[in-house]
């Protein structure tokens, strides 16, 4: 994430549904240190945050897990704060219809979820209401989350998210962006369904 200007520092946090446990980056470790022996697991089921690994697990935990028990067509998720998503989230500003690659999160916009305290399970609740139908979401004065079946897929979204978000704000720099209807984003989410290799 940080190679990828996704992220900085150690903020931001990436989980991988593994059968009935979850594998997840733990906390307070810089990812350029991170070997995969520090990688927490975690139950899916265990309520109580309990671990097994050298390192405690991200502090965000909670958001990762329920939305890896909620959304089994996710097989991964990647929480970050790249710059212009969080410069969005700071407006509590989600993203409307103003390109056709909001289609691929699943809807006509790109949700920005309510504030919470990070790693609460008051800001799991928002980000979860935030997912509805969707596979990303902004998180309010946050940062971003984005899912997928796989890691590979889930990357792919955050840097789209990251990608749109800077698009999206250089319009409003310049004025106000003129959005496809619902028609348009479902022809765009049609043509998604079917857009792969042959």
């Amino acid at each position: 994430m940080n190679a990828g200007g996704l992220n900085q520092g150690m903020s931001g946090n990436i989980s991988v549904r593994c059968g009935t446990r979850m594998l997840i980056t733990p906390t307070a470790t810089p990812y350029d240190e991170m070997t995969a022996v520090d990688v927490a697991s975690m139950t899916l089921g265990d309520t109580a945050g309990g671990w097994t690994g050298p390192k405690r697990p991200s502090s965000e935990w909670r958001m990762h897990r329920d939305i890896l028990s909620g959304r089994p067509e996710f097989g991964a998720v990647v929480h970050a704060h790249p710059i212009s998503c969080t410069a969005l989230t700071m407006m509590r500003r989600g993203i409307p219809a103003c390109h056709y690659m909001v289609a691929t999160f699943g809807g006509e916009d790109v949700r920005c979820a309510g504030y919470a305290t990070f790693g609460t399970a008051e800001l799991s609740a928002k980000v979860l209401l935030a997912l509805q139908d969707r596979s990303a979401c902004l998180i309010a004065n946050h940062g971003m989350i984005a899912c997928g079946r796989d890691l590979s897929q889930a990357m792919w979204r955050a840097t789209e998210l990251e990608a749109l978000a800077r698009q999206y704000i250089t319009c409003l720099a310049v004025g106000r962006p003129t959005l496809l209807s619902t028609v348009e984003i479902a022809e765009a989410q049609h043509q998604f369904d079917t857009y792969r290799p042959v």
